[in-house]
């Protein structure tokens, strides 16, 4: 086996592989956010797949702010049981299994959405129109703390590790991103100031979770806008997150880039994670586009350490052991984003 197959390794935690399952919403969960049979064998299915690391859909972090209906949650204790049975469950096919958190922000899908939604600044969402509430100085001190909590929580329940999501235009994003913040404090302004709100919950889920926990943070190689998150302000948004501790960086981008679907070339964002793996002292994983063995591992030895598998995992769950048995193995999946208007995000093709 090839590079692809070696062991990838976060602080203490150490993948079998270097294939990932890029956190995906299901839109499975109860209501209130808790697991169902139906949604643990999605997690199982894909543990049993192959995948060295399965990051698991996100999870909101306050009780009054769900993004999107049925999504998983992890804002207060109630979660740790059952999360820490499916964790073992997964743990029994040689699979690591990270916990991905989140506040939504403006992005929210719920229809109607949450009562009150945080944003940097009280900016309309170009996507859906709402208009977030101004974070005030201790509305950021709260989400911070809620934040970190979930990811001791993740702890308690056995995950490898928990992941910070700033990236696909949810809220930490929206900090990161000039058009959305306008602010004129601490929190807006440079990116030192953008970046602020993410270094800073990094730094409680440290002080929460432990100095050696894994703590992962997605982030968009930019926003692929004008007057957005530019490749460089990403950059050195990283670079501040390995000064505070990060454990590893997992690249993705806009969505618009993701609906692409000619793989004869590279994944989507890989110029900017080869940028980033000569720029940061952590791991990078790279996530969008993945779909051909040969071009992961002319990356993997140009350093990038992981690579994010989301829509080929929904039609194929075990395309990790079929790329083992064989590196040519063409996935089914073509991109046809079928899966995003289906119940459950299922394939269309299976």
């Amino acid at each position: 086996m090839g590079t692809l197959f070696e062991e990838m390794r976060i602080g203490s935690l150490r993948a079998k592989n270097r294939l990932v399952r890029a956190a995906t919403y299901e839109g499975l969960a109860t209501d209130d956010g808790h697991l169902t049979p139906e949604l643990a064998a999605v997690c199982e299915e894909l543990a049993a797949g192959g995948a060295g690391t399965v990051i698991l859909g996100y999870a909101y972090v306050t009780p009054d702010e769900q993004p999107n209906p049925r999504m998983l949650g992890i804002y207060d204790d109630s979660f740790v049981p059952e999360y820490r049975k499916l964790v073992e469950r997964l743990h029994s096919y040689d699979a690591r299994v990270v916990s991905q958190i989140v506040y939504g922000g403006s992005a929210t899908k719920l229809d109607p959405p949450s009562a009150r939604i945080l944003g940097p600044s009280a900016v309309p969402n170009p996507k859906t129109g709402i208009v977030p509430v101004e974070a005030s100085r201790g509305d950021i001190r709260l989400l911070v703390e809620s934040f970190a909590a979930a990811a001791r929580r993740a702890r308690d329940a056995g995950f490898d590790g928990v992941e910070l999501h700033a990236a696909h235009g949810y809220l930490l994003s929206q900090f990161l991103n000039p058009q959305l913040n306008r602010r004129t404090d601490e929190y807006g302004g440079p990116v030192e100031n953008r970046a602020r709100i993410v270094v800073e919950a990094l730094a409680a889920i440290r002080r929460e979770a432990g100095a050696e926990y894994p703590v992962l943070v997605k982030l968009n190689s930019s926003d692929g806008v004008e007057g957005g998150l530019t490749e460089d302000d990403s950059l050195e948004a990283a670079q501040l997150l390995v000064e505070a501790g990060v454990s590893a960086i997992e690249v993705s981008g806009p969505w618009r880039a993701c609906r692409a679907r000619d793989f004869a070339g590279e994944p989507f964002f890989a110029a900017y994670a080869r940028r980033l793996a000569r720029a940061v002292p952590v791991p990078v994983i790279l996530t969008g586009g993945n779909r051909r063995v040969d071009a992961m591992e002319r990356l993997a030895d140009e350093g990038i350490a992981g690579f994010g598998l989301c829509r080929p995992l929904i039609c194929e769950p075990d395309l990790p052991k079929r790329w083992a048995a064989d590196p040519q193995a063409v996935p089914r999946c073509v991109s046809c984003n079928g899966c995003s208007a289906t119940p459950g995000h299922r394939c269309v093709l299976r």
